[in-house]
């Protein structure tokens, strides 16, 4: 069983069975983040691209809690650069065992950049995913920060996902009518909308990608509310 805990925005916390705990795109500082969450344990950090409301976090608990800290090549390098240890720096296709998660990076349309302390923005590679496969054999698909794209069916092909963690915000990445696309695509049974209602401009919400894919009764949308834990 896999515990799921959305923390805002991108940001979530994930629990395996054994409380093996991984963050993905941590963004403590973001306006949904659940004010009374705590956390005494990061036991990995995944890191889709480098965009300040992906990596914001990152540094800090590295220091605090000394993870494994998987990203592209590039955003890897940065942070090791800034004392970041353990760094897994993989690219697009590799596949990384964290913990007891293999972790597949896969492709995302999306811009990728870091500001960094100096105010210089540096190049951090490319946008990625992230298909994780559980223990028990089940597989997620992260899809990040993206538009949505045709290769998506290769994802559903190659690692047939039962769950997908969706953008649907719009302005930044796809809205619920892309994502609806999208939901065809990779073909999951449950579908969690992500990166929406963080900030005014992103207007997407999960009862329109519901009505999206009303005629798909193999897929439904799974609405989050930040800091209330689900289990998978």
């Amino acid at each position: 069983m896999l515990q799921i805990t959305w923390l805002g925005h991108g940001s979530f916390h994930l629990q395996g069975p054994g409380g093996e705990t991984l963050l993905i795109d941590p963004w403590f500082d973001n306006p949904k983040f659940p004010k009374d969450f705590t956390i005494d344990h990061v036991g990995a950090i995944l890191i889709t691209h480098g965009h300040f409301d992906h990596i914001a976090s990152v540094r800090a608990l590295a220091a605090k809690f000394h993870p494994q800290v998987v990203a592209i090549y590039e955003i890897a390098t940065w942070l090791e650069s800034k004392g970041v240890k353990n760094t897994i720096g993989m690219n697009k296709g590799g596949t990384a065992q964290v913990g007891s998660f293999a972790v597949t990076m896969t492709h995302a349309l999306h811009s990728s950049s870091i500001s960094d302390d100096d105010g210089r923005t540096v190049y951090a590679g490319e946008a990625a995913g992230y298909v994780l496969g559980l223990p028990d054999g089940r597989r997620a698909y992260f899809a990040g920060d993206t538009a949505v794209f045709g290769d998506m069916k290769l994802i559903a092909d190659l690692y047939q996902p039962e769950l997908a963690f969706l953008p649907i915000g719009d302005l930044y990445t796809m809205g619920p009518k892309e994502a609806a696309l999208a939901c065809r695509l990779v073909r999951a049974k449950k579908v969690i909308p992500m990166h929406w209602g963080t900030f005014p401009p992103l207007i997407g919400r999960p009862d329109q990608l519901a009505d999206l894919i009303s005629d798909l009764p193999e897929t439904s949308v799974w609405p989050l509310e930040p800091g209330i834990s689900v289990s998978w």
